[in-house]
């Protein structure tokens, strides 16, 4: 869903706050991405650790009032909100009172974009106290969160053995937005009875946050009864759809915590639930989850690791490195080019694999300015090298979230002009996998590059994706095939006959073919019959530095 279009400026948004604040309890705010300016109810000054009601260095003052442990959590937010990739704002998580006490806050906003450019202007939205909540909530007939929190907080700290099942429905705003938000009260009544009719006498049902639910045993209910009780409750809102004739059918996704003999507090329980939760909607949906401390692991993990590559970017891309692989002649092994690898440096646990950051970069957003700076090595490298080997190439990777979210056609010919290196001593690699479907701008950048004169490869050919439209649609420099292929192709008859067709075929159009992968004498001779036209592998070389590179090919021919 797209962002609503601002049509108040800054100054009146900040009146709105001004005059409705008085209103009510809650704490309205606005957030201007273009300024860097927050402006929150005068009321919340008073409340919370604030600076002030109104600041400029938006998330350098939120230092101030959020809780330490949350606040990787809000800066992924903020990241997603400020780039467009999200436009609503729903957020759990901890601010600090006045007295630096600990108060649990729900963060609401929606985008409003900028009408001159459609990017992401202000947050517009809502600040309220969950422990401020009502103990009942009238719309499911339930009891709400705070009383969850009183009964967790009645039985610690050592919990009875038993389980949390918190249950979520799915996309639950498509049916507030379908038919309204009162037929979407009426769902949840549903919902509420379907979970209540199902329970035991010795368990208890909570209607937490929005279109999410919580069912509590304390009574020793295991893990295994907690999965079957999930799956009675579909069979029941399963007939409840088909009774009310299908005018609304949805799914519940479901997270499960087994009572911990660690940590029983009601905090934990709802981040840990949550989490579950999550998991359960990100594996598909309809599905239920069961908490795995390992996993979770790992997750805290990668929110560690986005914290240091956000800290990276924002100093001199600190930890970042651009190494080199060789590129070679296929017909008499001369050194051709190059392909730039990014590589990260932790400051915690040393260098970490691109399959572990690379995603986290594009998810976040900052593979846009980290992919700027790659190719900044790139061409800065190149240009030195072409003093020796003029006719040097160097290859560098393009993330289809740059294609989809940045200006990055613009970006390549200013960098390239930049450096003065000719375009076509760049070759942009793009996967297959970025180009699954049609996409107008994906069109317009890549034909963009090639009116310009860089060159361009299609990368991982042969990993599932390849098909003939990319090569009819794309009309790529050349194609790259990947290693895994190149494996099978060197072991095996058929796939040896395939590459052997998809490089005649790519000949005809004009296309070069690069194998990659080649690490063997053995394995370079068989792929040499097929008659590529380049070669990349570990045989002529490993990912390595730049100096590294410099030294171990062009130090004996500047001599």
């Amino acid at each position: 869903m797209k962002a609503e279009v601002a049509h108040f400026t800054t100054e009146q948004m900040v009146d709105m706050v001004g005059l409705l604040s008085p209103c009510m309890d809650d704490y309205l705010y606005v957030c201007d991405f273009k300024e860097d300016y927050y402006q929150i109810s005068p009321n919340a000054v008073k409340r919370f650790c604030l600076p002030a009601d109104h600041f400029h260095n938006v998330v350098e003052m939120h230092r101030q009032v959020v809780y330490p442990d949350d606040l990787d959590l809000l800066l992924v937010e903020l990241e997603l909100l400020s780039t467009g990739r999200k436009v609503f704002h729903n957020l759990h998580y901890r601010w600090m009172g006045k007295n630096h006490e600990t108060i649990w806050i729900n963060c609401r906003g929606r985008v409003l974009s900028d009408p001159e450019d459609g990017s992401p202007r202000y947050l517009v939205g809502c600040i309220n106290e969950i422990g401020a909540k009502q103990k009942a909530d009238n719309v499911s007939g339930l009891l709400g969160e705070y009383s969850l929190k009183i009964f967790y907080e009645s039985r610690s700290p050592k919990l009875p053995q038993g389980f949390l099942l918190r249950i979520g429905i799915d996309d639950f705003k498509n049916i507030n937005e379908s038919h309204g938000n009162e037929y979407g009260d009426y769902i949840l009544r549903r919902t509420a009875q379907c979970i209540e009719e199902n329970i035991g006498p010795e368990q208890s049902l909570f209607h937490i946050v929005a279109d999410e639910f919580a069912v509590v045993d304390f009574s020793g209910g295991s893990v295994q009864q907690a999965e079957d009780l999930f799956h009675e409750i579909k069979k029941s809102i399963y007939a409840f759809i088909e009774q009310n004739q299908y005018k609304a059918v949805y799914t519940v996704s479901g997270g499960i915590v087994k009572n911990g003999d660690v940590d029983n507090s009601f905090e934990n329980a709802m981040k840990l639930s949550e989490f579950a939760l999550s998991e359960a909607k990100e594996r598909g949906k309809n599905s239920c989850y069961v908490f795995e401390e390992e996993e979770y692991e790992d997750y805290l993990k990668s929110r560690t690791l986005l914290r240091q590559l956000h800290h990276a970017v924002n100093n001199g891309f600190e930890g970042f490195e651009a190494y080199f692989q060789p590129l070679v002649n296929a017909a008499n092994g001369e050194l051709t080019g190059a392909e730039t690898l990014l590589r990260f440096h932790s400051p915690e646990g040393g260098m970490v694999s691109p399959g572990e950051f690379i995603p986290i970069l594009e998810e976040s957003g900052l593979i846009i300015p980290v992919g700027r700076w790659v190719l900044r090595q790139a061409l800065d490298a190149c240009r030195e090298w072409q003093k020796i080997l003029p006719e040097f190439k160097v290859n560098v990777n393009l993330s289809y979230v740059q294609v989809l979210k940045s200006r990055v056609l613009t970006d390549v010919r200013r960098i390239v002009d930049e450096f003065g290196v000719k375009p076509s001593s760049v070759c942009i690699e793009l996967t297959e996998s970025g180009y699954l479907e049609e996409n107008e701008r994906f069109d317009k950048v890549w034909n963009g590059l090639k009116e310009y004169g860089v060159l361009l490869a299609l990368d991982d050919f042969g990993t599932g994706y390849s098909n003939l439209r990319c090569l009819s649609d794309l009309k790529p420099a050349y194609i790259k095939i990947d290693r895994s292929f190149t494996l099978k192709a060197l072991n095996r008859e058929y796939e040896y006959r395939l590459l052997n067709h998809i490089v005649e075929m790519s000949h005809s159009l004009g296309l070069h073919v690069c194998v990659e992968g080649i690490e063997t004498e053995g394995e370079l001779i068989k792929a040499k019959q097929t008659e590529p036209d380049y070669i990349q592998g570990f045989l002529f070389g490993k990912p390595c530095s730049r100096a590294e590179f410099t030294q171990k090919f062009f130090t004996k021919q500047a001599r």
